[in-house]
């Protein structure tokens, strides 16, 4: 089973990624949860989303302590990881990884998911746009399904949907670019 971990700020829309990702997973025949962990629900304060991904069903219902995957939406947040992350942290920054001082064992992968977001909705709407990067770094969801589960998600085609499939496939992308150096 894989375990991801989202964190974002209460806005940011960590818990609908944590959905749509399920969401993609399914579409691509795998089992799926996704659940939220709200402190105080306000705009801004620190939010954690879940999401489990298997090929056989889940039976586990229970908070994450550890992950294999980790996407965090607010780079001010890598702080606030207190769980162990085995595989790779998706981070959205335009810094180098070295300079967030996180401690892990983890792959830090940072990506300016907002600059793509700022270009391609005109917004910096990063929560779906940073599940182009985890289809492209982890190999979990392929990128058709993320797109279906997306519009599944938002709802029909209309401007903000097709803005936001763009900055997917843009941060795709970027990040199939960045194994490859």
């Amino acid at each position: 089973m894989k375990q991801i971990i989202f964190l974002g700020r209460g806005g940011q829309g960590a818990v609908t990624s944590s959905q749509v990702l399920a969401i993609s997973a399914f579409i691509d025949g795998k089992q799926s949860q996704a659940f939220p962990n709200f402190g105080v629900e306000r705009t801004g304060a620190p939010v954690r989303s879940y999401c489990r991904i298997d090929d056989k069903k889940i039976n586990l219902r229970e908070q994450l302590k550890e992950a294999d995957y980790a996407l965090i939406l607010d780079p001010t947040l890598t702080k606030n990881l207190n769980e162990k992350i085995t595989s790779l942290i998706i981070v959205n920054s335009n810094k180098k990884p070295v300079d967030l001082g996180l401690q892990t064992n983890a792959k830090v992968i940072c990506i300016d998911i907002t600059k793509v977001a700022m270009e391609k909705i005109g917004k910096p709407f990063v929560n779906i746009s940073a599940l182009g990067a985890f289809a492209a770094l982890t190999n979990e969801i392929t990128l058709e399904s993320l797109e279906k589960a997306v519009l599944q998600q938002m709802g029909a085609k209309g401007s903000i949907v097709e803005k936001n499939i763009e900055a997917v496939r843009e941060v795709y992308k970027i990040s199939k670019n960045d194994l490859q150096k």
